[in-house]
């Protein structure tokens, strides 16, 4: 579950929305293993968890296999990460921060005022260019099918509109 609470990140359906994202990117069962997803390396698996200790700041590990940097609940990679924590005086890369990073990319990219309507498919297409594991991010790795979101979207508290 996140840990920013909803009140912070300014209702339930956002904070549900963060949950949908890590369960795309890192999945119930990495997760369920891990601090939930916030300590995760790219390349992670269920069978072959790879994480790092330290919430001090981003730990700027290199996967060769998957030529990326990827980190954290959010798969952040570190080049963003510097910009983003400088931009918004993130104190770590702790998970507070990491959410607040994933609260920012979706405002950035219009996708809040959806996501607090309840607006789900809409706002999953706002931000598929930022997960490569949402539908129609195009980056050639495996993206969820829509169904498989709303559901965990909705196991998180997410509401959809009528």
């Amino acid at each position: 579950m996140a840990r920013i609470d909803a009140a912070a990140a300014g209702g339930k359906n956002r904070v549900a929305f963060l949950d949908m994202i890590a369960a795309s990117e890192i999945g119930t069962v990495l997760m369920a293993k891990t601090d939930d997803g916030y300590n995760v390396l790219v390349g992670a698996t269920p069978a072959r968890p790879l994480t790092f200790k330290s919430y001090v700041d981003h730990p700027n590990v290199y996967n060769a296999a998957y030529n990326s940097t990827a980190a954290g609940r959010y798969q952040i990679l570190i080049k963003w990460w510097r910009i983003y924590k400088q931009q918004m005086k993130l104190p770590d890369f702790s998970p507070l921060s990491q959410d607040k990073y994933a609260l920012q990319q979706l405002r950035e990219h219009g996708a809040l005022p959806l996501i607090d309507s309840g607006r789900f498919q809409e706002a999953v297409a706002k931000v598929a260019n930022v997960w490569a594991s949402l539908p129609g991010a195009g980056y050639g790795q495996h993206e969820n099918q829509m169904a498989h979101l709303l559901a965990a979207y909705q196991a998180a508290g997410g509401g959809v509109a009528a």
